[in-house]
């Protein structure tokens, strides 16, 4: 299990530091995790699983995908991290297919309304 850690992290292409500071740990504490020289907790695992979408029964039997509950879309990982509705969604997803001349214009009218 601890070589699943060492391999995530480098598929996410993290530092052991920046996938400590992720999941509210050390660095060095993932270099010890990774050589097997500190056991991963259950709460642990299911915050490991949780952050980065990974698949349980793979991160601790080797059974399956990596990743599980991948979202079908950018904007629907951003829905979902930042509790957005329908409603968000399309306002993003319309924005988006905007030319640049009408998303100037919807930003100019923000500002405006922002200052």
């Amino acid at each position: 299990m601890n070589e699943k850690i060492k391999i995530l992290r480098n598929y996410l292409n993290l530092s052991q530091d920046a996938l400590g500071k992720k999941l509210g740990i050390t660095g060095g504490a993932i270099s010890k995790i990774e050589k097997g020289e500190r056991n991963l907790t259950e709460q642990m695992l299911l915050s490991i699983c949780r952050t980065f979408r990974v698949n349980y029964f793979w991160l601790t039997e080797g059974k399956g995908d990596m990743f599980t509950g991948t979202p079908e879309s950018v904007i629907d990982e951003i829905a979902e991290d930042f509790n957005l509705d329908t409603l968000d969604k399309k306002i993003i997803e319309k924005y988006l297919t905007l030319n640049a001349e009408h998303r100037k214009i919807i930003k100019d009218y923000l500002k405006s309304i922002f200052t």
